[in-house]
């Protein structure tokens, strides 16, 4: 359970990272707003962890849901790899170890 615990921050980080990047190099004032403010939620999900570990997971799933649909929307306009399919990535494998997670603790392994 402390493995998708702690996912959720470090795809905080790298989220936060990848929008000061985007600022930086592209001055990007949209870039740096939706790192900072996608980094909050996912920093939220994490405190929630704190008090009830499901709730966060779930709450996390959710933020990084729309980061998917984002970032793959972002893939295919710009048909470039980087910046948007390496968050992506960052993203789906973060689902997928909160899911397995989750299934822990919801006793629903198959």
């Amino acid at each position: 359970m402390q493995v998708a615990h702690y996912a959720l921050l470090i795809l905080s980080t790298m989220v936060l990272v990848g929008g000061i990047i985007g600022f930086k190099k592209a001055k990007s004032k949209a870039s740096l707003i939706a790192g900072v403010a996608s980094s909050v939620a996912l920093d939220l999900c994490f405190a929630v962890g704190f008090v009830n570990m499901q709730a966060a997971l779930i709450s996390g799933l959710v933020v990084i849901t729309l980061l998917d649909l984002v970032f793959i929307m972002r893939l295919i306009k710009t048909k470039k790899f980087m910046p948007a399919g390496m968050i992506l990535i960052m993203c789906l494998v973060t689902q997928g170890v909160i899911l397995s997670n989750l299934s822990f603790i919801t006793g629903n392994s198959h």
